[in-house]
């Protein structure tokens, strides 16, 4: 299963949300969080993890070899047991691996993704129409479209969401933090919402690998990121051409 994770305007947690979902992650399948982000990546440096190994070195193999199985060599482990394969910082270097390894439905991630009991969730950070990784967005089981609810992030989502559906023929809209109600959001957009996560800056210090603080699990945050799991995983399977619609708000009730 491939989970693309993206937003069309600021930084409403991308990152955040893709390690979140791997941390909580709900099924029997093993997550592996991949930093697929032209724009370069921040695990490296909130995680102080190595360069290698990494996206680079992952796209460095690809070029030899197609096995499903070199996401996981490639992958480092944060505490807690969650697999990621960090991206490079510079931009540069994200957008040359890129072109290696979000080849389509032929690209060794989307091979990862196709391997029984396990799902592979990519942080593609800002998506448009000339990001590398369009491809990844067109092969997922869900794109999740990452949004605040505030005027500037949905004006950017409302001229957006024809071409996102041609994209992506599963995405799903998921709102962060306060701001407009989600029902005044779906009724101005036309469609419908997925799921809205709270503003929890200590629990996104956690996924942020800030240390001290308490744990995923145990955080509004993280909870809402193990029930926006379940949502995903149950509604992956069947193909819909408008985005995908569920009547919750995993920070409580519906506003």
């Amino acid at each position: 299963m491939l989970v693309v994770v993206c937003s069309v305007k600021g930084s409403p947690g991308a990152t955040t949300l893709s390690v979140a979902l791997g941390a909580r992650w709900t099924g029997p399948e093993e997550p592996v969080v991949v930093e697929a982000d032209p724009g370069g990546g921040d695990l490296l440096a909130r995680w102080r993890l190595e360069e290698n190994p990494g996206l680079k070195s992952l796209a460095a193999a690809a070029r030899r070899d197609s096995d499903p199985g070199l996401l996981a060599q490639h992958a480092q482990v944060l505490p807690g047991g969650l697999r990621v394969v960090a991206g490079p910082v510079g931009a540069e270097q994200a957008r040359s691996a890129l072109a290696v390894l979000a080849g389509g439905s032929s690209s060794v991630v989307r091979a990862a993704a196709e391997v029984a009991g396990q799902v592979v969730i990519c942080d593609v950070g800002r998506i448009d129409a000339q990001s590398p990784a369009l491809p990844l967005l067109r092969t997922a089981e869900v794109t999740v479209l990452l949004a605040r609810a505030r005027d500037d992030e949905l004006a950017h989502v409302a001229q957006k969401l024809d071409t996102l559906a041609k994209w992506t023929p599963h995405p799903a809209l998921v709102l962060v933090g306060e701001g407009y109600a989600t029902r005044e959001v779906e009724r101005e957009l036309g469609v419908d919402v997925l799921a809205r996560l709270p503003h929890d800056p200590r629990g996104a210090a956690v996924l942020g690998g800030q240390p001290g603080r308490r744990s995923p699990s145990r955080s509004a945050l993280g909870k809402a990121a193990a029930s926006l799991a379940d949502l995903l995983r149950a509604q992956a399977p069947a193909p819909q051409d408008d985005l995908l619609a569920a009547d919750v708000h995993l920070n409580g009730t519906r506003p």
